[in-house]
């Protein structure tokens, strides 16, 4: 029996635990129809989902003709060049690509740059009320942050900022085909820039991530421009797009619970903490990208064929009472915390640090500046985009407090 769950109603966003309990008594592996995608095996324990985001040999990104699992026939062709980059990768490719952006990533010491996004926060907080109160903390604060960061380590211009945070809104408020078509557009827009961008950087040189790549494929390594491109896109997007909801997530549950914002003011070395508590409890990403099962195979009591698709549930992942006790409940001293927000496998969340540090440095510089925060409308006013497999909040109005 395949299951309808609407994964992008209001109701599901302000309490998945509820939902994600009711499909887990399902079973472990449920068939849904998940928008866009379409009829697709969903996991509810962490357990499947560990287990086929490690089995890169039965599920795989790929089918036997080499389309991505998550693409559709109707899907124009700048979706399947993007989809070049690692995240959309099988072995050995993969490796290929991701050993690029390692050895970038390695020579710019993300644990190191903590002070300097501090500095960022701090400044972004000092404005927060600057065009007036109450502010959008997701557009004046959560999204700048981790979106100033990731364009200074690409060597991006800071000043195409408002760009963009323009694109990105584009293709990631759809919630169907229409919307994904709509967005289309944008993606034309941001690829002609990277493009434009990458080929200066050839000829003149220039600084950050993009330009350490480009030194690898001037020296004779194995990528090709549209890979280049393509990986610029996913570090760009992937950059800032989830920590923004990571951040603005986290305040959120902060200015409903107070006596958590005020535990947290006290003693600001149990950010690192409550950081992987947010990282469990919000889950931005709550679903993989599909796989394709590549035999015949028994998974959770279910007989999965051939040629099927698959979707690891994060969010259920991290809600699995046998991974981490009394899930519904947001503890931030919880230790250990078995979450896998980032992922697990291969495809680990490249940017998993750098994340973890943005989180911290976000919470830090706001509630210094801002102790008394509140919001400025009732919690039962927030919501959520309608947007399936991501926790986004699309607007969070706040006032300094008394």
């Amino acid at each position: 029996m395949t299951l309808h769950p609407d994964f992008t109603s209001q109701n599901y966003y302000r309490n998945p635990a509820a939902a994600i309990e009711k499909l887990r008594q399902l079973g472990p592996i449920v068939e849904v129809r998940f928008p866009i995608i379409g009829k697709v095996w969903a996991t509810t324990t962490q357990a499947l989902a560990d287990q086929v985001l490690k089995d890169t040999a039965t599920f795989t990104i790929r089918k036997d003709d080499g389309t991505v699992a998550g693409m559709r026939w109707w899907m124009p062709g700048i979706v399947r060049t993007l989809a070049t980059s690692m995240l959309s990768m099988d072995e050995p490719d993969h490796k290929r690509l991701r050993d690029i952006v390692d050895e970038a990533f390695r020579r710019r010491a993300v644990v190191q740059m903590e002070p300097h996004i501090q500095a960022i926060g701090d400044q972004l907080a000092d404005e927060l009320f600057a065009a007036g109160s109450p502010a959008d903390l997701v557009d004046r604060y959560a999204r700048k942050l981790p979106l100033s960061v990731i364009c200074e380590l690409l060597g991006l211009p800071l000043e195409d900022r408002s760009k963009f945070i323009a694109w990105a809104s584009g293709f990631t408020r759809f919630t169907g085909a229409l919307g994904f078509f709509a967005a289309i557009p944008n993606l034309f827009a941001l690829k002609r820039y990277l493009e434009r961008h990458v080929e200066t950087v050839r000829r003149h040189g220039g600084e950050g991530l993009i330009a350490e790549i480009v030194r690898v494929e001037k020296e004779g390594g194995r990528i090709s421009p549209n890979e280049i491109v393509s990986m610029v896109f996913l570090l760009l997007f992937a950059g800032h797009e989830t920590t923004t909801h990571l951040i603005s997530g986290s305040v959120f549950e902060l200015l409903k619970n107070p006596g958590l914002r005020d535990w947290l003011k006290e003693d600001w070395s149990r950010a690192d903490l409550a950081v992987e508590e947010f990282l469990r409890f919000i889950t931005p990403v709550q679903f993989t990208k599909p796989r394709v099962v590549r035999k015949d195979i028994e998974l959770g009591g279910v007989r999965l064929k051939q040629g099927d698709r698959i979707m690891p549930m994060l969010a259920a992942a991290n809600m699995d009472p046998l991974a981490n006790p009394h899930p519904e409940r947001l503890d931030l001293q919880r230790k250990p915390n078995r979450h896998i927000a980032f992922g697990t496998g291969i495809h680990f969340c490249l940017g998993h640090q750098l994340a973890r540090v943005e989180g911290k440095c976000a919470l830090r510089s706001l509630f210094r500046r801002w102790p008394k925060l509140t919001l400025a409308v009732s919690e039962t006013e927030i919501t959520w985009r309608k947007r399936p497999g991501l926790k986004a909040i699309n607007d969070l109005p706040v006032v300094a407090g008394g």
